[in-house]
This record gives C-alpha cells, structure tokens and sequence, in this order.
C-alpha cells in the first residue's frame, strides 16, 4: 500500500486528508500585493496619508512598504489613541530597518502608524483599514486568467477527494 492509501484508512486519516487540502487550497487562493504606502511619493513629511488612505482597498495578507530616508525617519506602529495624539513613547512595533521596509497586513482591523522625533506632526501618519477579501463572483465571460484557471482546478481537487471519501466511506 502507498502512504496515501494507509492514511486514508486510518482512524480520521480522510478528514485530516480533506483538512489538509483545503487548507493548502485556501493558501493558493490568497495572493498577498506589496502596497507603497505614499504611493510614488513614499513615507515623508507633508503628505497627506489620510487621503492616500481613503483611496486603498487593504486586505489581510498584503504588505505595506515604507520608503524613506532612514537617517531622517522611522515607522512606529501605534494604538488609534497615540496616532491621534502623535505619541511615540509607546508604540506597538518598530518596523525600521533599512529605508525599504515592509510590514503585513494579517489581521482584518485598523493598523496605525507613525515616524517618531515630531516628524508626525508634518504628517507623517496613516491610518488604514484592513478587511477580508470576499472575490467578487466571476463575470459570465470566458475569461480564464491563470489565478482564475487555478483556483478552479485547486477547487475541482478538494471537490474530487470529498466525493471519493464520501463514496468509499473512509
């Protein structure tokens, strides 16, 4: 017998089997962007974050990127209470590295951010909200675009092994 084939007759091996493959077919679905934040003109003074904010669709799995000059600026991440107050004695998370610095977005919640040193008083704060990604239903066309085209087949898979369990009784 193959390992497929002995799990599968183990005490709840089929379930842990299905468990496994959607989980990995939830994973292949989810396509995590990389967004600079700022746009082209990146993290700096005298900016307006708030309305580059109110123009982001931000979801869980994504990544912010930070461009700025290190030797001037930093990211802090903040509660909404220090954001508001531009307080950076007790932030969440340091995100500064390098000047290129990327964070990810894991939760579906408002993150708050900030650059230390009174530098957030010319700005430089934003405020984002994170959501879940609910994939609008597929247009009616053909188009089959290779996320499209995989999500099926990873579909069709979980899809296939739920039927031969149910059909073999495993």
């Amino acid at each position: 017998m193959d390992g497929l084939t002995m799990m599968l007759r183990k005490r709840g091996g089929a379930l842990r089997l299905l468990v496994a493959v959607a989980a990995a077919a939830m994973l292949a679905c989810t396509v995590g962007r990389l967004i600079s934040v700022g746009g082209r003109l990146g993290w700096q003074q005298n900016v307006n974050y708030t309305d580059w904010a109110s123009h982001q669709h931000l979801y869980m799995g994504d990544w912010l990127m930070f461009r700025f000059d290190k030797t001037m600026y930093n990211v802090l991440e903040v509660n909404q209470t220090n954001y508001e107050q531009c307080n950076d004695h007790e932030f969440i998370n340091n995100i500064t590295r390098g000047g290129r610095d990327v964070f990810q977005l894991t939760k579906a919640r408002p993150y708050y951010f900030l650059s230390s040193g009174g530098y957030c008083y010319n700005g430089m704060k934003v405020a984002i909200n994170v959501e879940v990604y609910v994939p609008a239903p597929e247009p009616a066309s053909q188009n089959n675009s290779p996320l499209k085209t995989s999500s099926r087949v990873v579909l069709s898979i979980v899809s296939a092994i739920a039927t031969s369990i149910w059909w073999h009784g495993l």
